[in-house]
């Protein structure tokens, strides 16, 4: 049979060639060879490497990036991707279209990279090519690990201080630390009587430490450096450093005497004061006009001032009647200070709680807790009035104008029930030699200002305790309905990673 071609439909008609290898029929290429062929003859991927080795730290759990970088990768993740990468010399030869790994068993010390590749081959033809490289995990320790483990590892040591009588500062403080992550780069911390001691790799890191506590505290610090060895020829010197912060001795609810040169300074605020809070300013409030002032650290300490009653000489005052004073009825004079929003000046006459019924003799004072108080509650304060106390300030004073009594808070009754439907908690530093003691009445009493100070717990992350949701809350057992609680919406939720046996659906 004769053929005759379709002249009309011949361009649709692409032609079609042998391969030169096979026979197989195929469109026109530079190489005139099919793929399969092609790939015998050719291979892009030589002169790439199919296994490489990665060094692991398991004291950091950091990966070594050459030369001498130590860079934290999780696994199968973009940065450990680009480290494997980076691993393959040849791999500028080609074009990289994809890579991803392949699932290999966590503890086999194996990372298994799939990538795909083209190149340019014989005259003009692209070929693309898939293949596995193999990454053998060797443990290796990294320079900080191996210092922490040899005596004398640290070259730089922050000590911090504070001559005060309770630690409510240093819960503060550790607070900060954590929602900061201001210990990644700490080789260890070491609390002691005083304050804690942070140990540092080097100065910068070290400085840059003492920089956030100047920033978040009003404190203070001085630096020394001691030679521990030199090289003559080199002119090499190895130093350890030493940084002393000294935090303000003094600590919220306390209450202070200020020097007649700063109450004047501070806008004419009474000498006798209460600290409100302790942040990066010391917050005062008189409780007697309700003015408030802030003082810095550099003021304080070209000023300086101690507290003359410390939360632990606080006494329980039951309100037998509160009158609150308008803002009308309130001695103002030109050059007043700011005076707080927050708080109503009130009359309030008061009886100790271990006096109440034995004596009818009431005590009146002025108090900033108008808001709050009401006849009948509790109050913590200070009995100023039968109090010895030493200071060349207070000792200046006039007698008749200094109160008999200052109240610092609101007293909600039972603390062990408050405290025991507590359905939040906090986090602490890691190390059982770092964690700070946290079965002292000033840990509880920390807890206890961040429930009744909104703006104090700001800077504090405050995690939700499922194991508290489940017990029963009986309405009886928490007393006054005012207590003031921290709400759902104020709480993080707590990352717990464990391993859950998977179930078929």
């Amino acid at each position: 049979m004769e053929y005759i071609p379709d002249l009309e439909n011949a361009g649709d008609v692409k032609a079609k060639i042998l391969c030169c290898q096979c026979g197989t029929p195929i469109e026109p290429n530079p190489s005139n060879m099919c793929v399969a062929c092609l790939r015998t003859q050719v291979d892009i991927t030589e002169g790439i490497p199919k296994q490489a080795t990665l060094h692991f730290c398991k004291g950091c759990e950091r990966y070594l990036q050459p030369p001498s970088e130590w860079v934290p990768c999780a696994l199968e993740s973009r940065e450990l991707l680009s480290l494997c990468l980076k691993k393959l010399k040849g791999l500028n030869r080609v074009k990289l279209v994809d890579a991803g790994f392949v699932w290999t068993e966590p503890h086999s010390k194996r990372i298994k990279v799939k990538l795909t590749v083209h190149a340019e081959v014989l005259g003009g033809a692209i070929l693309q090519q898939v293949f596995v490289v193999e990454y053998t995990v060797n443990h290796q320790m990294c320079d900080d690990c191996h210092r922490s483990e040899a005596q004398d590892y640290w070259r730089a040591l922050v000590q911090v201080r504070q001559k005060a009588e309770n630690k409510k500062t240093f819960y503060y403080l550790e607070q900060l630390i954590l929602k900061h992550k201001a210990h990644e780069h700490t080789l260890g911390i070491k609390p002691i009587h005083e304050g804690l001691d942070f140990f540092y790799p080097t100065e910068a890191y070290a400085r840059k430490m003492v920089d956030f506590l100047v920033s978040v505290l009003p404190c203070r610090y001085q630096h020394s450096r001691k030679l521990i060895s030199h090289d003559i020829h080199s002119n090499i010197y190895n130093y350890k450093f030493t940084y002393s912060v000294e935090i303000v001795p003094v600590s919220k609810d306390s209450v202070v005497c200020l020097p007649q040169k700063l109450t004047n300074q501070l806008g004419g605020i009474s000498p006798v004061c209460l600290v409100h809070r302790v942040t990066n300013f010391i917050h005062l409030i008189d409780p007697a006009t309700t003015q408030i002032a802030e003082v810095n650290s550099t003021v304080f300490w070209r000023y300086p001032f101690d507290s003359i009653c410390n939360p632990k000489q606080m006494t329980e005052y039951i309100v037998m009647d509160i009158d609150l004073i308008l803002s009308k009825d309130r001695k103002t004079f030109p050059g007043q200070g700011a005076v707080s929003n927050k708080h109503i000046l009130a009359d309030v006459w008061v009886v100790k709680a271990s006096e109440l019924g034995l004596t009818e003799n009431t005590v009146h004072t002025r108090t900033h807790l108008g808001h709050i108080l009401k006849p009948g509650d509790s109050a913590l304060g200070y009995a100023l009035g039968d109090s010895n106390i030493n200071d060349p300030n207070f000792e200046k004073l006039d007698t008749n104008k200094i109160p008999d009594v200052i109240l610092v808070r609101k007293h909600y009754g039972d603390k062990g029930a408050r405290r025991r439907f507590r359905n939040w908690k906090l986090k602490h530093l890691a190390e059982e030699s770092t964690n700070l003691n946290t079965a002292t009445n000033d840990y509880l009493e920390f807890l206890d200002d961040l429930e009744e100070d909104p703006t104090y717990r700001q800077n504090v992350n405050i995690f939700r305790d499922k194991s508290k949701d489940q017990i029963a809350v009986d309405v009886d057992d928490l007393g006054d309905e005012t207590i003031p609680r921290i709400t759902l919406d104020e709480m993080l939720d707590d990352l717990n990673l464990e391993d859950v046996q998977m179930q078929e659906t």
